[in-house]
């Protein structure tokens, strides 16, 4: 079933990316210095390109690939986000 959870109450909402940048030098080592900020974790890397793993809410993902953009060329992947309600609290019933 899909449900917008927007409406049933609490839930967790995140998104996954995938972001490829193609770069050298200077601009190379920013990248890594910006994914380090994002905790994005890198899960490849060539002479001229790494590949980012990053997860977040959108703002977090549109941020870091503002900034990726102006250091190379990005290629991205996003899955949309995706969601699930919150537990529920020790004594709490519904």
């Amino acid at each position: 079933d899909v449900h917008d959870l927007t409406e049933e109450g609490p839930h967790v909402e995140h998104e996954f990316a995938l972001v490829k940048i193609v770069n050298t030098g200077a601009e190379r080592r920013e990248a890594l210095r910006i994914a380090d900020i994002f905790r994005a974790r890198v899960v490849d890397t060539a002479v001229n390109s790494f590949v980012f793993s990053l997860t977040g809410s959108p703002e977090k993902i549109e941020s870091f690939l503002d900034l990726m953009r102006n250091l190379g060329e990005v290629e991205i992947a996003r899955s949309g986000v995706v969601a699930i309600m919150r537990g529920e609290k020790r004594g709490e019933e519904n």
